[in-house]
């Protein structure tokens, strides 16, 4: 089974357009989606729609929770806030429908997929650093041997072992996954990446092999002004990449 795996797109339709277009020439053969498709961005019911229509499973992410009443966001900064308030008020009744209906977490074919760290599915906890992914040494018993997440914005992957100080961070563009050891990989954000490459990103996992590949494309997709019109709060405009496409880490895990 070859999975296409995004996060993160935040209502930004052009990126998530960008990178399911280039998906169509990576032979997929089941779409996840690691939450947050609505927040910061313009467009929510336009990537709610794409997402349901394309994803065989989404789980929930933060921002899903704070826009479909799931969770508590007063504590959010005042632009986050805003844009969470009237993706609210504007969301269409089977999206928002669809946000509320969504898992924390699910498996298959021995792949934990969650949005923020496993440890604990429901706080929405970062993980971007060693000393985060390490505490997923406390559920080793629960863990597969795979956990993809998004949440951070961020590109990383950690291997964790209990025999080992720690977790470590997995650098190499292309590694295998290695018996006894366990790995958490963030796969970054299709419309907010946040590790100073404007570029979207996107995970391939090919259930059947055991290999780790990351590369880079950009076919670019809009200019700042174009995503300057396209925010709904101004101070978020910063965020967006004024030139983006996808695949700041295509990742191809097997």
């Amino acid at each position: 089974m070859r999975y296409g795996i995004f996060s993160d797109t935040h209502a930004n339709i052009e990126a998530l357009e960008a990178v399911l277009k280039a998906f169509a020439s990576e032979s997929v053969d089941r779409f996840i989606c690691l939450g947050d498709t609505v927040g910061y961005g313009a467009s929510p019911n336009e990537t709610c729609n794409l997402t349901r229509a394309t994803a065989a499973q989404t789980v929930l992410g933060n921002h899903d929770a704070a826009v479909s009443g799931r969770m508590d966001y007063s504590y959010y900064y005042y632009a986050a806030r805003h844009v969470l308030d009237k993706h609210a008020q504007i969301l269409e009744a089977q999206n928002m429908a669809w946000l509320k209906s969504l898992p924390y977490e699910f498996r298959e074919n021995g792949v934990l997929f969650c949005h923020g760290s496993p440890v604990s599915v429901e706080e929405f906890d970062y993980i971007f650093a060693r000393d985060q992914a390490a505490q997923c040494l406390g559920i080793w018993e629960r863990l597969p041997q795979l956990t993809l997440i998004g949440h951070s914005h961020l590109c990383k992957a950690f291997a964790i072992n209990p025999k080992h100080d720690g977790a470590q961070e997995v650098v190499t563009l292309k590694f295998q996954l290695r018996e006894g050891w366990k790995y958490v990989v963030s796969v970054g954000s299709v419309g907010q990446p946040r590790d100073f490459d404007p570029r979207a990103s996107y995970t391939l996992y090919d259930s059947e092999t055991k290999t780790f590949d990351r590369s880079e494309q950009d076919p670019g997709f809009g200019s700042r002004t174009e995503l300057r019109h396209a925010t709904v709060h101004g101070n978020l405009t910063g965020r967006v990449s004024p030139r983006s496409g996808y695949c700041g880490w295509t990742r191809s895990v097997s």
